[in-house]
């Protein structure tokens, strides 16, 4: 079945890999629109660093919009301590020639959802919520045209990594991730319990660096700059691939187990802001709301990525 999807992203090094594997497979996902917004870097950058994206993989006909600058209730928080001042560092900056659109990108969302027949459309949010949320508020009819909504954020027994309970994106704006994970439409979520199974294997970088063409060379520079962090920070080979499982689960969702659970976000404490609190065991009453994604076979998924990439040296 062929996908209809508005990505809603915030690159980010794993931002730009899931795009440019959402962007190889044009006869599986067909994508309607990127959506920026601010998080791991601010608005300016997202922005900037989608359309350098779409560009890299050929794509300057994709419309590109910007969204929200700030979280719902309270500043923002970036990351630039993980992914670099440009959000993308490792990789050789230009500024592209894709024109950013001058619709909003909340407007661009109720208009095109509202537009859709009805549970026609999938969105793929792999930043903070705040587009996704500030759209429901303002015109909570466009729930009729999701289909569902796969996005990237949260954790469980992997705890937090940005705080000891709180994963990056949820921390960012918990009152727009309480506000989607509520809007009453099927969810799937992937959170660091399973997005810390795919950290970047050595040896696979390394065929990356010798393949020879522009978008393996892309992606090996950013993520030998992205890898730097999170080996220190763990131990591991390379950093994981958060982003980029949303896309895997949409081409390949066989190489992912889940579980139906209701998902709540603490909006509320200076200790656990951020946190989801995850139901796995159905130890309350509550109805579930969301598939929670916690175990991957990683060497499918980077064998998935790896065909993803090799199409644009075709």
């Amino acid at each position: 079945m062929k996908h209809r999807l508005i990505i809603d992203c915030d690159p980010g090094q794993d931002d730009a890999i899931m795009l440019l594997m959402a962007l190889a497979w044009p006869e599986k996902l067909e994508l309607l629109g990127v959506c920026a917004v601010a998080g791991n870097v601010p608005l300016a950058l997202t922005q900037r660093n989608t359309r350098m994206i779409c560009e890299l993989a050929g794509r300057a006909d994709l419309p590109v919009f910007a969204g929200c600058e700030a979280p719902l209730q309270r500043e923002l928080h970036t990351a630039e301590h993980v992914h670099g001042s440009s959000g993308l560092d490792g990789l050789a900056l230009w500024e592209p020639a894709l024109p950013l659109q001058e619709q909003h990108a909340v407007n661009f969302l109720i208009e095109t959802l509202l537009d859709a027949e009805p549970e026609s459309i999938t969105l793929v949010p792999t930043g903070p919520l705040t587009n996704i949320a500030m759209a429901l508020q303002k015109e909570p009819a466009i729930t009729r045209g999701i289909r569902n909504i796969v996005l990237m954020g949260g954790a469980m027994r992997e705890a937090g990594n940005i705080t000891p309970s709180a994963e990056f994106n949820i921390y960012v704006d918990p009152h727009a991730a309480q506000t989607v994970l509520t809007c009453g439409r099927p969810l799937v979520v992937a959170g660091l319990d399973v997005t810390h199974q795919v950290p970047v294997p050595r040896a696979w970088l390394q065929t990356l660096q010798n393949r020879g063409d522009a978008v393996a060379e892309a992606v090996a520079a950013m993520l030998t700059y992205y890898n730097r962090f999170d080996t220190e920070k763990y131990g591991s080979e390379g950093a994981p691939l958060h982003d980029p499982c949303t896309i895997a689960w949409l081409l390949e969702p066989q190489l992912f187990t889940g579980r139906d659970c209701h998902i709540a976000v603490e909006t509320e404490s200076a200790l656990t802001l951020g946190h989801t609190a995850v139901d796995f065991w159905q130890v309350t009453s509550q109805t579930a709301n969301a598939h929670w994604l916690h175990a991957v076979d990683a060497g499918g998924f980077f064998h998935l990525l790896d065909r993803s990439l090799k199409r644009y040296a075709i």
